[in-house]
């Protein structure tokens, strides 16, 4: 084909196009049906992220359409004026005239679809725009079109009337949407519901649509693209070919077109097999399986068995993500090799692996509503995966994959949660759950040695002389079985001329030890364990036993272990007694904070009264404090001293809503001195910011006598929303969250001297425009013309509601008695009497008590969120109110600390890859107005520049023309 030709066949029917008005009708409606469906039908800024998908779900429709409109004329006007006989006998092959149209009508779209533009410009100016789907969506909304155009083209190329061929490709085009629809494959299911949805041109852009961009997909709108051009091409042919001519000729035309569209069609079957070939657009390529998925498969040394349940009739809104699905599992077979093993079945076609997965594994159908024009049924379905590894497994169901957004009164946007973070962290616990059973050097990388800082047998009390033989006894054990990876060393601070004490006192705050109050001679017994980084102090046990110091010993080295669950230790409020919650005065509850860490680790709910955090915790968390005792206290200090992370959710005033009533009431934690200690102090103030989440109002709708019950949601300075970079996108524990919601807050004012030796981490701030007030009525609030919102009072400034701390800290009780040895003491006794002193030191136990340790080591971090109710799950249920779901960012952070703090932060990286919903900021109806309006106006606008261009052209062309003439005269 000769490319002169093409810009000329192409210009002529640019130039024609453009000199109708009709053109600019068909581009003004494409736009303005465009426009619409974003803003009105998808219900853009109520869905509250910041994509283009709506507008990208809808492309197979709306380019049926246009694709219709400007290839109704192309070849149907040349049948109708007669034109068309002239065009076959011209020197220019029919290739060459079909392809020149083609490109014109193909051009004529892309211009549309640039049209189309100032959508995601301004989404990624008001909010975080991923544009890899955007432009991975536009590519394949070109090649989609120019599939659509190519059939238009063949149909008008068989009639010779415009409305014909319009009508007739329209029915063609959604033929082959319809084909793969929910309409046609909810009907048949199993394979043949499979077979639909790969011919199906409005299924094969769901995966282009969320940022997957599928060689068999693209190859297929190709293969359509060029059979209907070789249709197209042949029709015309035919209408070269006189009586006269050779029967052979017109064979070899036939054959030679039937094996190219064979070779294209096929094609499509050969590589329907191929899964890999796909590129994800999306930044952090939240669709492939990453590198830390791909380390917990390596680590597999037993096959590992992944079962998908999924029944071939289900809900419509379930049977597109069934694809997915498999798509997804089928990544896990490849990336693990043959350590894993995935099955899909349909359990109503097994009954005997039905039976297992109900017996066994307690899978169970969901029973779910379906209803069509005909009639309404009950279908009970399987959505379920399960993930077997030894004795081990987790079954994950529809609840745990599937999100689901309430869109309208009567509509809902189910979408896939996160698999792969999903199906990772199942693998993680199967996995590190089956190893716990094992050895704990088999998953030991690095050598660890034990050292104890022990006194000599002169200076320890005669009851812990058995003791120091026990702990000699345990160490030649664990060293036989450690196999070079555990060395122990035993060494006496006091000896030589005590230096070594005082640097243990100095590095660790290790003090002497006394066996009691009334006991005047110090002596040491620290037991601690290093890695030559990080040092963990080992509880000396009740017991005293040999069992006991191993167990102590074993959950010490688990901390330096990979591939073994950790431990995380919760300490909420308790549950009110039944009366409170039916009077609305139950309190905070955590139960979403607790499913969520409990999913991946060995969740304990702990009570610090008697003043001691379990031994197996390898990390503290506390919220919404109360009156904390001593004692308490005293666990959570000395938790901090030996190098343990301590997470605190605590602010100056606390939330109480009931059905008739929202207040805010100055609440006392019992923690204020001790983090004034560590250079942390909690404003007696609320933060209140202009950038806020709205608060859910019920109200009362009077209509036609009837009474409806509806959420406002109104704009509430008293819920933050921090987003980045007040939400800092460089620590790793924020950087994959869109946003976090604080509700309720205080300020936080740091002491910089106390931390000037300590690395500081500010995680999150409010905005600039951020104001504190001490006001208690926080109660939503509307003006004198009912807008909501609160003027700004006092000065305004960002203030900083979250941080961590990591390095030395002093002991709040450093040169004080411990509680534990303060409330225990018996008055009556005479401290000048030896054996009552005895006495009571073997009565409580082992007769050593505690001292208090007064310095941490580095390794010791604390990490303050200054609000009591942002976890609680009545706060969670009210901020995802406006999009009917449970917010779960708050909650996702703390996990996020947890993994962080514990040092597996692989699965960090993957809820930041599957962060699918990013976030629009908080907008006022006003500015929602303005960006709708705005986007009608640059479409307009658009429309104006292409026929200035267009008129600009065709002066230019005239003139020299009329030179041309000139110069010919």
């Amino acid at each position: 084909m000769r490319l002169e030709i093409l810009r000329r066949i192409q210009r002529k029917e640019l130039t024609l196009f453009f000199s109708s008005p009709v053109a600019y009708l068909f581009l003004a409606a494409f736009l303005a049906v465009t426009l619409f469906i974003f803003f009105w039908i998808e219900a853009y800024f109520a869905r509250n992220i910041a994509d283009v998908r709506p507008m990208f779900e809808w492309m197979p429709v709306l380019l049926i359409f246009l694709s219709a409109a400007l290839t109704m004329r192309m070849w149907s006007e040349e049948r109708r004026t007669g034109t068309l006989e002239f065009v076959v006998t011209m020197p220019v092959s029919t290739w060459e005239f079909v392809v020149g149209k083609f490109l014109a009508c193909w051009f004529l779209l892309g211009v549309a679809l640039l049209l189309t533009l100032p959508i995601p410009v301004t989404v990624a100016l008001i909010g975080d725009l991923d544009w890899g789907p955007v432009l991975g969506g536009y590519l394949a909304t070109i090649l989609l079109g120019g599939a659509y155009v190519a059939v238009g083209l063949f149909v008008s190329a068989r009639t010779d009337s415009q409305i014909v061929s319009l009508i007739v490709t329209t029915f063609v085009c959604g033929v082959l949407y319809m084909i793969g629809s929910p309409m046609l494959t909810e009907l048949v299911g199993g394979g043949v519901a499979d077979g639909l949805r790969a011919l199906g041109s409005g299924s094969r852009f769901e995966s282009i649509a969320r940022g997957v961009l599928d060689l068999r997909d693209l190859y297929y709108y190709a293969s359509i693209l060029l059979v209907f051009l070789a249709l197209n091409v042949y029709s015309l042919e035919r209408r070269r070919w006189a009586k006269s001519d050779t029967q052979g000729k017109h064979r070899n035309w036939i054959l030679g077109t039937s094996l190219l569209i064979a070779n294209l069609l096929i094609a499509n079957v050969w590589l329907n097999s191929l899964t890999g070939l796909r590129v994800d657009m999306t930044a952090g390529q939240i669709y492939s399986i990453s590198d830390a998925t791909r380390g917990y498969l390596a680590q597999l040394k037993e096959p590992l068995l992944i079962r998908g349940y999924f029944s071939s009739k289900t809900h419509p809104l379930l049977a597109p993500l069934v694809p997915r699905m498999k798509d997804l599992l089928s990544e896990f077979q490849n990336a693990g090799g043959s350590n894993v093993s995935v099955q899909v079945i349909d359990p109503i076609e097994d009954p005997e692996l039905e039976e297992e997965a109900n017996s066994k594994y307690g899978i169970r159908p969901v029973p779910f509503q379906v209803a069509d024009r005909y009639q309404a049924s009950l279908v009970n379905s399987y959505f379920d995966v399960l993930i077997s590894y030894g004795d081990e497994y987790e079954v994950l169901s529809f609840r745990d994959l599937v999100e689901v957004k309430v869109i309208g009164e009567a509509e809902l946007d189910v979408q896939l949660r996160n698999p792969e973070y999903d199906l990772t962290r199942s693998i993680k616990k199967v996995l590190y759950g089956f190893q716990g059973g094992s050895s704990v050097f088999a998953n030991m990388s690095a050598p660890v040695q034990f050292v104890g800082y022990i006194s000599g047998a002169d200076s320890l009390p005669e009851a812990l002389l058995p003791f120091r033989s026990v702990i000699d006894e345990v160490l030649t054990d664990l060293t036989q079985e450690g196999e070079g990876v555990f060395s122990s060393e035993i060494v006496d601070p006091l000896a030589g001329d005590g230096s070594l004490a005082r640097d243990i006192a100095e590095q660790y705050g290790f003090q002497p030890l006394s066996a009691s109050l009334f006991d005047t001679t110090g002596f040491y017994l620290y037991l601690t364990l290093t890695d030559g980084k990080t040092l963990v102090q080992v509880p000396i046990p009740e017991a005293l036993s040999a069992e006991a110091l191993k167990r102590s010993l074993q959950d010490g080295l688990k901390r330096f272990a990979s591939g073994l669950l950790r431990s995380v230790a919760l300490v909420a409020p308790p549950p009110p007694p039944p009366y409170a919650q039916q009077q609305g005065a139950a309190g905070n509850q955590f139960n979403q904070l607790s499913d969520l860490l409990r999913a991946d680790f060995e969740l304990q709910t702990v009570d610090l009264a008697d003043g001691v955090v379990p031994d197996t915790a390898d990390l503290l968390v506390v919220v919404d404090p109360d009156g904390m005792t001593s004692k308490a206290l005293f666990a959570v200090d000395q938790y901090l001293m030996k190098g343990g992370t301590v997470v605190l959710a605590t602010g100056a005033y606390s939330a109480t809503l009931s059905q008739q009533s929202l207040n805010a009431t100055p609440h006392t934690s019992g923690l204020e001195d001790w983090l004034a200690s560590n250079g942390v102090e909690i404003g007696a103030q609320l933060v209140m910011d202009p950038q806020n989440s709205a608060f859910p109002v019920p109200v009362t709708r009077q209509t036609g006598g009837f009474s409806f019950q509806e959420l406002v949601m109104l704009d509430y300075p008293y819920f933050v929303d921090i987003r980045p970079p007040a939400l800092n996108p460089d620590a790793a524990i924020t950087s994959g969250l869109p946003q976090i919601t604080l509700s309720w807050a205080s300020p936080i004012n740091l002491d910089l001297d106390k931390n000037q030796n300590r690395e500081v981490v500010e995680l999150l701030r409010s905005s600039e425009g951020s104001w504190l007030s001490t006001d208690t009525n926080v109660m939503p609030r509307l003006n004198d013309i009912g807008e909501t919102g609160v003027a700004p009072v006092g000065e305004q400034r960002s203030a900083l509601l979250g941080v961590m701390l990591t390095g030395r800290f002093d002991s709040f009780f450093a040169g004080q008695p411990s509680p534990l040895l303060e409330e225990d003491t018996d008055d009556t006794i005479d401290p000048e009497d030896p054996e009552q002193v005895d006495e009571a030191a073997a009565d409580d136990g082992i007769g050593v008590v505690t001292s208090v340790i007064q310095r941490s080591p580095e390794s010791a971090r604390l990490l303050v969120f200054s609000s009591n109710d942002f976890l609680a799950d009545q706060t969670l249920r009210m901020i995802g109110s406006s999009d009917g779901t449970i917010y779960s960012n708050s909650a996702q952070m703390i996990v996020n600390v947890a993994d962080y703090a514990l040092e597996d932060q692989s699965l960090l990286g993957i809820r930041a890859r599957g962060n699918f919903n990013r976030t629009l900021p908080p907008l006022s109806q006003t500015q929602q107005s303005t960006i709708e309006y705005g986007n009608y106006f640059l479409a307009l606008m658009g429309i104006l520049v292409v026929f200035g261009f267009h008129r600009y052209r065709t002066r230019a062309l005239n003139a020299r023309y009329r030179v041309w003439l000139g110069e010919a005269a």
